[in-house]
C-alpha cells in the first residue's frame, strides 16, 4: 500500500507544480497587459520592476492555486485511467477512495496552508504591491496623458491632448496651459501635433510641437484703473519646443502606513475588529441622526412657556410637551403672516430633505465599506474550501473521463474553473450591492460545487460512464451502423 501511495503522490505532485507555475505565469501576463500603460516609459530600474512582478505573482496565488489543483487532479487520474492503472487497482480490490486517500491528505494540507497564506502573507503582499503601484503611477505623470482629459499633475502645467497614436507616440490637438507664474489662464499654447521626449539624464521633458500658436496676456502692461483694454501677444509657429524641469519627479517610496488600514491589507483578526468598529460607529451615527432629526428638524417650534422648558430640561420626551393648536394659531394670522409661516415651513422642509439626503448617502457609503471588509473576511476561508472542493471534482472527473495529457483535462478544467469564478464574482457583487448577506454570497459557489463533487465521486466509485466520451462515440457509431444495416436490408 505504501508503494501505491508513493505512486499516486509522484503522479500528482509533478502536474500540480507544473500547472501552478503555468497558471501564475498566464495570470501575470494578464496583470502586465492591464498595467502596461503605467509601466512603460517610466524609467524604472530593474530591481523595482522585479519587486513589482514578485509581489504581483504572490498576489495571484489565490486564483492560480484552485485552478492548478483542479487541472492536476484531472490530469493525474485521467492518465491513470487512460493507461488502465485504475482498472488494475480496482481489480485488485482497491477502491477509488483508497487510491485518493494520500492525495486527500495532501490537498487538505494545501488548503490549510492556503488559509494561512491568505491570512498572513497576502495582506503583506497587497500592502507592498499597492504602495509600489501607487508610487509608479504617480511617477512622471506627464507620460500618462489620456486623450480628452486635462492632466494637472505636473506642477505649473495643465495639458490635454485630443488623440494619441501609440505606434509612433505622436499626439494630436495639443493644448498646454502654463501656470508657473500663478497668474491664471493667461498663457496657453495650442498645436496640431507633437511628441514628448526625455533628455539623456532624464531631468527634463521636451515637448516638440508642430503647426500651432501661443497666446499670452501681458498683465504688467495693463492699466486697470484707466484702461479697459487687454494687451496680449500671439505667436504662430511651425515648430516649437517646451522644456519642463523633471527634477522633482524622481521615483520615491511612499510611507506604507498610509495604505495599512485598507481592507485588503488586513488579516482575519484585524478585519473582525474593523467590522465591529465600523458597525459601532454606524449604529451611533444612526442613533444621533434619529435624535437630531426628532429634536431639531421635526419639531420646528419656538417654545416660550417656562413650564414646557422645564419639562424638556428634566429629560422628558419631546412628545410630552403639549403644543398649542396649530390650526387655531394659523387662522388668527393675516394673509401676509400666513404666507410668511408657509415660506418658513417650506425652508424647514427643504433643509430637512437636504439633511436626510446627505445622511442617507453617507450611511450607504459606510454600509458599502463594511460589506467590503466582510467580503475580504470570508475570502480568507473560501480559498481554502475551494481548493478542497475542486480536488473532489477533478479527481473523480479524471477517473471518469480517462483521458490524460493536456488536451481534454485542460478544456474540462477551464470550463469548471470559469463556472466557479463566475459564480464567485456574481456572489461577491451581490454582497457589495447589499442584495445578499456576506455568508451567502461569498459561499454560494462552494455550496453549488459541493453537491457536484459528491455526485462525481459517487459516479467514479460506481464506474459510471456518464462522462466518458468514448461511450457516446460508441453509441452513435452503433446507431448509424444500425441505420445502414436497415437500409441495406430494405
Amino acid at each position: 500500500m505504501k508503494r501505491l501511495h508513493a505512486l499516486t503522490f509522484k503522479s500528482y505532485i509533478g502536474p500540480f507544480i507544473l500547472t501552478f507555475f503555468i497558471a501564475v505565469f498566464l495570470l501575470l501576463m494578464q496583470f502586465l497587459w492591464k498595467w502596461i500603460d503605467d509601466l512603460v516609459g517610466k524609467g524604472l530600474e530593474l530591481n523595482v520592476l522585479g519587486e513589482l512582478l514578485m509581489y504581483a505573482s504572490v498576489s495571484l496565488v489565490p486564483m492560480a492555486l484552485p485552478l492548478s489543483i483542479l487541472l492536476s487532479s484531472i490530469m493525474t487520474f485521467g492518465n491513470m485511467g487512460e493507461y488502465n492503472e485504475l482498472l488494475a487497482l480496482k481489480s485488485s480490490g482497491v477502491s477509488l477512495q483508497r487510491i485518493m486517500a494520500p492525495l486527500v491528505i495532501i490537498v487538505f494540507l494545501i488548503s490549510v496552508a492556503a488559509f494561512f497564506f491568505s491570512n498572513n502573507v497576502l495582506p503583506f503582499t497587497n500592502l507592498k504591491m499597492g504602495s509600489l503601484l501607487y508610487d509608479i503611477r504617480h511617477q512622471r505623470p506627464e507620460l500618462n496623458l489620456k486623450p480628452g482629459v486635462f492632466n494637472n499633475e505636473i506642477d505649473g502645467y495643465s495639458m490635454k491632448i485630443g488623440r494619441k497614436d501609440h505606434t509612433n507616440n505622436m499626439m494630436y490637438r495639443i493644448m498646454i496651459y502654463n501656470h508657473t507664474k500663478n497668474d491664471g489662464n493667461v498663457n496657453v499654447t495650442i498645436a496640431d501635433s507633437g511628441f514628448m521626449s526625455l533628455t539623456e539624464d532624464e531631468q527634463y521633458l521636451i515637448f516638440t510641437l508642430f503647426n500651432g500658436h501661443s497666446y499670452s496676456e501681458m498683465l504688467h502692461e495693463r492699466d486697470k484703473k484707466y484702461k479697459q483694454d487687454y494687451p496680449h501677444r500671439r505667436d504662430n509657429f511651425e515648430e516649437e519646443r517646451i522644456i519642463i524641469d523633471m527634477s522633482g519627479f524622481e521615483f520615491t517610496r511612499t510611507d506604507e502606513k498610509l495604505f495599512r488600514q485598507n481592507y485588503q491589507m488586513l488579516n482575519v483578526k484585524q478585519l473582525s475588529y474593523a467590522v465591529d468598529s465600523l458597525q459601532g460607529k454606524l449604529s451611533e451615527r444612526q442613533t444621533n441622526f434619529n435624535n437630531n432629526l426628532k429634536k431639531t428638524y421635526y419639531f420646528k417650534k419656538e417654545i416660550k412657556d417656562s413650564a414646557r422648558l422645564a419639562k424638556l430640561s428634566a429629560g422628558q420626551d419631546i412628545y410630552d410637551v403639549e403644543p398649542n393648536s396649530f390650526n387655531e394659531s394659523f387662522e388668527e394670522l393675516n394673509h401676509s403672516g400666513k404666507m410668511k409661516v408657509i415660506d418658513v415651513a417650506q425652508n424647514y422642509a427643504r433643509t430637512t430633505k437636504t439633511y436626510l439626503s446627505s445622511t442617507s448617502l453617507n450611511t450607504l457609503a459606510q454600509q458599502k465599506w463594511i460589506r467590503r471588509h466582510q467580503v475580504e473576511w470570508h475570502k480568507k476561508f473560501t480559498l481554502a474550501f475551494a481548493c478542497f472542493i475542486l480536488f473532489f471534482i477533478g479527481a473523480p472527473l479524471g477517473a471518469i473521463i480517462r483521458k490524460g495529457g493536456v488536451g481534454m483535462p485542460t478544456v474540462v478544467s477551464v470550463l469548471f474553473f470559469i463556472m466557479y469564478y463566475i459564480i464567485s464574482i456574481a456572489g461577491e457583487k451581490y454582497v457589495r450591492s447589499g442584495i445578499l448577506q456576506p455568508y451567502v454570497g461569498m459561499w454560494i459557489s462552494s455550496f453549488i460545487l459541493l453537491p457536484l463533487g459528491i455526485f462525481l465521486t459517487y459516479k467514479a466509485t460506481t464506474d459510471s460512464m456518464i462522462l466518458n466520451i468514448d461511450t457516446y462515440f460508441s453509441f452513435f457509431k452503433k446507431f448509424f451502423n444500425k441505420e445502414n444495416n436497415q437500409e441495406s436490408v430494405s
